[in-house]
């Protein structure tokens, strides 16, 4: 337990049903163990069941079974020194609009039980980019200074882990550069442990040590990123001849042919073994005449499937 920030055993949750809807397992025997001073990614489709994960982490929802430890404090045992150790940067822009960021600082931070010499309001704030707009209502900040609101919400009570629940959907390539330059510095510098959760495959692989991916209230699979990465090459090369194909090109052993609607021969292959340069020479042996080349990534559809089914 010492080496890990959250452990996770069995987690279940399961929703009340009504008179027309059954009752719902979100959660189905969670195990998860996430080391101290890691940034871990979350990932899955909606419905997975990540949101009710992190708001049992932060309190918020009342698990059903299982047990939550959260650096070291059983949430059953100790659940006011596990919430005071985390803290949650939400998905929902939910603050008080006639607040000030100032304020809804204070605020935050007296229901943590902060003392006011111990607030570090001014300095989150300037982390954050919103010193300028301290004294400022929260109804007229822009939808981005709303999200680094939430931001220094999170982050006003210094918890050892910070959960940050999609922090990047839909905001601007500023914030987004601003967010990740903050996680980092808190990472590097206080040990911060970083939960993400985000749909962007491409955004974990660059932040994240470890990830796992949940589907239907299950762990599918929690590995290093670099080991994960290594099962997620596949790959398909797009091909617009300048004629249409006769027939199939002697393909290298692994890769498979697709002809598109629009003409288009999309070769699906895995990069680790491989090179893009013999399919280009198979289509060559083949007197086949390329007019257009492309390539595309999975998305995380794709991996899911790849790392569940095998496709």
């Amino acid at each position: 337990m010492a080496e890990n920030a959250i452990e996770i055993r069995n987690l279940c949750k399961t929703y009340a049903g009504t008179a027309s809807q059954p009752p719902k397992q979100a959660l189905k025997g969670v195990n998860l163990a996430i080391r101290k001073g890691a940034i871990f990614g979350l990932l899955g489709p909606n419905g997975a069941g990540k949101s009710t994960l992190i708001n049992i982490l932060a309190g918020l929802v009342i698990k059903t079974s299982g047990r939550v430890c959260i650096w070291g404090f059983d949430q059953d045992v100790n659940p006011r020194q596990s919430r005071a150790a985390i803290g949650v940067m939400p998905q929902e822009l939910n603050m008080d609009p006639f607040f000030s960021p100032r304020a809804s600082l204070e605020v935050q931070a007296g229901l943590y039980g902060v003392p006011k010499r111990e607030r570090r309001t001014d300095e989150i704030l300037e982390m954050v980019g919103l010193t300028e707009q301290a004294n400022a209502y929260a109804r007229h900040l822009s939808g981005g200074m709303r999200r680094r609101l939430l931001l220094a919400k999170a982050l006003v009570h210094d918890p050892h882990v910070l959960v940050l629940d999609e922090p990047t959907a839909g905001v601007d390539i500023e914030l987004r550069q601003m967010l990740w330059d903050n996680v980092r510095r808190m990472n590097r510098e206080h040990g911060t442990t970083i939960i993400l959760t985000t749909h962007y495959l491409e955004e974990a692989e660059e932040m994240c040590d470890e990830i796992a991916i949940i589907n239907h209230g299950e762990v599918v699979v929690q590995d290093e990123t670099r080991a994960l990465v290594g099962r997620m090459d596949a790959k398909t090369l797009v091909i617009q001849p300048e004629a249409p194909a006769a027939s199939a090109p002697d393909l290298p052993p692994g890769v498979s042919m697709e002809r598109r609607e629009d003409g288009a021969l999309a070769f699906h292959y895995r990069r680790t073994e491989t090179p893009a340069e013999d399919i280009l020479s198979a289509l060559s042996a083949a007197g086949i005449r390329i007019r257009d080349v492309a390539t595309e990534e999975p998305d995380l559809e794709d991996v899911f499937l790849a790392l569940t089914t095998g496709r």
